[in-house]
């Protein structure tokens, strides 16, 4: 695998999965019992935008850099933990997923962080080095997914919690194979987690038979969450993303529609952005 997410922290993908993240960690922090998160493609968890791979490739700038307060309740949470990840780190700092679920959840929550790469990985042992919630593993995520559904603390099994899968997409289209054999695999284990997919879009078209399939598994729900910065007819560039979330938790399709029209305005070019946050299957 040659995917390397530092050229890519902060881009237009990296604020609807982050904004979606944390909106997901404010459903599950709202009941007080402990809950547990999986992030299955961790990378390194903590990223400088001044570094050589994101300077590189400029992609924030089409990302975080744009972004101002005051345009939506969500977005501002997120840009909230942007600027506590800069309080620590430096003013160049990027929060990866982890570093915002360790942000987002609580002590008696419980964070495991997957990266089959070995210098990512390590890369993340050092970064969370000091935070006792969080587990790195390097393995391969989705068997993670089967060994480690349904979560345990210990002897206590935890019932409320949330799996994000970020796979790099380099097997392109042939990865929603994998990435829904293993959701629905969890799904029969866990029935009641909450499932986040992430997945690039460059022809839209391209993606009707993986909402078919989304929307076959056997999760009580599935919401679909997309943002286009540009027309999704090229298949030579990403041109939006999404998240596809199953049992996703009440009326988050309420929260997430205006976050994401007002980034639609923010970060499409030219005034071709669009969004939509619609359920594909309700219960």
């Amino acid at each position: 695998m040659n995917y390397r997410h530092g050229f890519h922290a902060g881009n237009h993908a990296d604020v609807i999965k982050h904004i979606a993240l944390l909106a997901l960690c404010d459903a599950l922090t709202a009941k007080p019992a402990a809950c547990f998160a999986l992030d299955t493609h961790a990378g390194r968890g903590l990223y400088w935008l001044d570094a050589d791979e994101a300077r590189r490739t400029g992609e924030a700038e089409g990302g975080i850099a744009c972004l101002v307060s005051g345009k939506d309740a969500l977005i501002d949470h997120y840009l909230a933990a942007v600027a506590a990840c800069r309080a620590q780190h430096g003013e160049t700092a990027y929060p990866g997923s982890p570093w915002l679920l360790a942000h987002a959840l609580r002590a008696q929550d419980r964070i495991a962080a997957c990266e089959l790469q070995t210098d990512e990985a390590t890369a993340l042992r050092q970064h969370f080095a000091a935070e006792p919630r969080l587990h790195v593993h390097h393995r391969d995520g989705y068997a993670a997914m089967k060994a480690l559904l349904p979560p345990r603390d210990g002897a206590t099994r935890l019932n409320r919690g949330l799996v994000l899968i970020d796979p790099p997409y380099e097997a392109q289209l042939a990865e929603f194979d994998t990435a829904l054999a293993a959701i629905g695999d969890a799904l029969e284990r866990w029935p009641q987690g909450i499932y986040a997919l992430w997945y690039p879009i460059k022809q839209g078209r391209a993606l009707a038979a993986f909402m078919r399939r989304a929307a076959a598994l056997s999760a009580k729900s599935a919401l679909v969450c997309e943002l286009l910065v540009r027309p999704d007819v090229s298949p030579l560039r990403m041109n939006g993303s999404g998240m596809m979330i199953w049992n996703a938790p009440w009326q988050l399709d309420l929260r997430l529609q205006p976050a994401f029209a007002a980034l639609a305005q923010t970060l499409g070019e030219n005034g071709q952005g669009r969004s939509r946050a619609e359920w594909l299957k309700q219960s």
